[in-house]
């Protein structure tokens, strides 16, 4: 009597994958670009989902009102990030005006532990 292989597929013929399936073929690149139009849909189907989520979660579960509402506004902003550089526009703030340029100093408590650091 023969023992049973620990396996009953190995050594079979057929393998799990195909490498006819690794053959990827490129059918012409604009059949995958899409307009402004269609990405700005697809972005806010995106941001809709996100406040659908959330909105389950705020109804099962307790949330503080102050965070939700800091959330779905955070998430606003994203996304009128997000619209803005596919539009190519330059970034400006809530009310048309540019934005104005980031304080680029780190913060003291930041400078003190990074001197900290190089001290020890």
């Amino acid at each position: 009597m023969t023992p049973k292989a620990a396996c009953p597929r190995a050594g079979a013929s057929s393998p799990l994958w195909s490498s006819e399936a690794n053959d990827v073929t490129d059918k012409g690149s604009e059949d995958a670009m899409i307009s402004k139009a269609e990405a700005k849909e697809l972005i806010n189907d995106l941001f809709e989902e996100e406040a659908l989520v959330i909105g389950g979660l705020v109804a099962v579960h307790e949330m503080d009102d102050d965070l939700v509402w800091r959330l779905v506004k955070n998430l606003d902003v994203i996304r009128g990030k997000v619209l803005r550089r596919l539009d190519d526009k330059a970034p400006t703030d809530g009310d048309g005006s540019p934005p104005r340029r980031p304080n680029l100093k780190p913060h003291p408590a930041i400078e003190d532990f990074l001197l900290s650091l190089r001290r020890a």
